[in-house]
């Protein structure tokens, strides 16, 4: 038989020594299902007395949500048998009486209640609508310790992000997303809901990027445009900055350069202070410019990127959407492959190389390197070994990296082989590359993040 509540708890009954009167005070509804618990009433009969899900009421026993909405506090009084005015709710009778009892119906449909104290002790309307306000504008169903989880959840994406294959990120992704949209639905106050859209944009920037790798254009663009929304509703200059950098590689790889340009610029036009997010606007635009033929500009721009960096690079990590010094690299031996120096993209590579090291936690970095040294390759007439270098930085990959962001550059690496030359290991590179395009086809390469 389940546990009752006993109504002579809420006068008598103790918590960690202290009154459980004092918690209903402070409508600590936490330690009330925590009292009811030890006292063997489940979180299940709990939540079915209160009228909420059995899920919730674990949440709000743990301290991951909080109860604040007035209603339900009605709801909790009424459903454990807690005298209403112990939780500061007005007397019992109150809950019965009509909520337009007191009201005047007017002409104009103007709420006109009357103001004054009312008699035998119940609060005027006035004071009603005092309350109620306060309940509205301290109302919010993220608990402090909720919102850190999510947080912390997105901190682990952006950790593990730049390793794993996108199809699995943007079902991880997914979740979170879902759950960030549910809460972003409902009233928050300003402070928390500026935490919730910083959230939303580095997921959103990261279901983006996901998307670009696979190759689907058009939903990358959307969620990159999402992620835009959400920075700059969370008001953090950083947000701003970063998302509209990340925004910019997609036109950069799958469209028009100068398409990356203007978004470089608009990067660097929100924020007035030097920044790693600046110094990654700075040098994506520098190799866009490069891509264009826009060759002066492109080299004041690599300057720029540099002095960016100088000012406020990133510490050595692999964590996504960081800047440090070898993805500065990675940028600049693009800049520098497409201007045509190929001497100083051979140095810039090395280097890259070197800094990400033997075993690379972020394989696709390497790639694009290596896609960028073929690109050198072919430049200068080594069309054999141009070809060997893409086939095997494609090779190297883990096949659920070898998405089409690779193989799109690998793509240009054979058509950048005159045509005379394009046979042996450039003919072989081209099988392997529509090999690896219809084997992702059969596999499926796209996560739906579902509704």
């Amino acid at each position: 038989m389940a546990a009752q509540v006993d109504p002579e708890w809420w006068s008598s009954g103790l918590w960690n020594g202290r009154p459980i009167s004092e918690f209903l005070q402070r409508r600590d509804i936490t330690t009330v299902f925590r009292f009811l618990h030890a006292r063997g009433v489940s979180y299940g009969r709990i939540a079915a007395l209160v009228g909420l899900s059995p899920h919730r009421a674990t949440e709000i026993a743990k301290g991951v949500r909080q109860v604040t909405a007035y209603d339900v506090l009605e709801r909790v009084a009424a459903g454990l048998h807690i005298p209403r005015p112990a939780m500061g709710l007005g007397r019992d009778e109150d809950s019965l009486m009509p909520r337009d009892a007191s009201r005047v119906a007017m002409a104009d449909g103007m709420d006109r209640s009357p103001v004054g104290v009312a008699d035998g002790g119940q609060v005027s309307d006035l004071v009603r609508l005092r309350l109620g306000l306060d309940e509205a504008l301290a109302a919010s169903s993220v608990a402090p310790r909720q919102l850190e989880l999510i947080e912390q959840s997105a901190g682990e994406h952006l950790r593990v992000y730049p390793s794993a294959s996108p199809q699995i990120m943007l079902s991880l992704l997914a979740a979170d997303c879902r759950e960030v949209r549910v809460l972003s639905l409902r009233r928050q106050p300003a402070a928390v809901q500026a935490r919730l859209s910083g959230v939303a944009a580095l997921l959103a920037t990261m279901c983006a990027d996901a998307l670009m790798r696979l190759g689907d254009v058009a939903e990358a663009r959307r969620w990159y445009g999402t992620a835009i929304h959400a920075a700059d509703d969370s008001g953090e200059a950083r947000f701003r900055v970063l998302v509209r950098a990340q925004a910019a590689m997609l036109p950069y790889y799958f469209g028009d350069p100068a398409r990356t340009v203007a978004l470089a610029d608009a990067a660097l036009a929100v924020t007035s202070v030097a920044s790693s997010s600046g110094a990654l606007a700075a040098a994506g635009r520098a190799r866009a410019l490069a891509r264009i033929g826009a060759t002066e500009q492109a080299r004041l721009a690599v300057d720029q990127a540099r002095r960016l960096f100088d000012q406020a690079g990133d510490e050595d990590t692999d964590v996504a959407f960081r800047f440090p010094a070898k993805r500065l690299l990675l940028y600049l031996s693009g800049a520098y492959t497409w201007l045509g120096d190929t001497v100083e993209a051979y140095r810039v590579q090395d280097e890259a190389l070197r800094l990400y090291g033997t075993a690379p936690a972020v394989p696709i970095d390497v790639a694009l390197i290596a896609l960028d040294r073929s690109m050198c390759l072919a430049r200068d007439r080594r069309a054999t070994e141009a070809a060997a270098t893409a086939r095997d930085a494609v090779v190297d990959l883990p096949e659920a990296q070898r998405t089409e962001i690779i193989l799109t550059r690998a793509t240009d690496v054979a058509t950048a082989i005159p045509e005379e030359s394009q046979r042996g290991e450039v003919a072989t590179l081209t099988d392997y590359v529509r090999a690896c395009r219809e084997r992702a086809r059969r596999l499926g390469t796209t996560a739906a993040l579902g509704p």
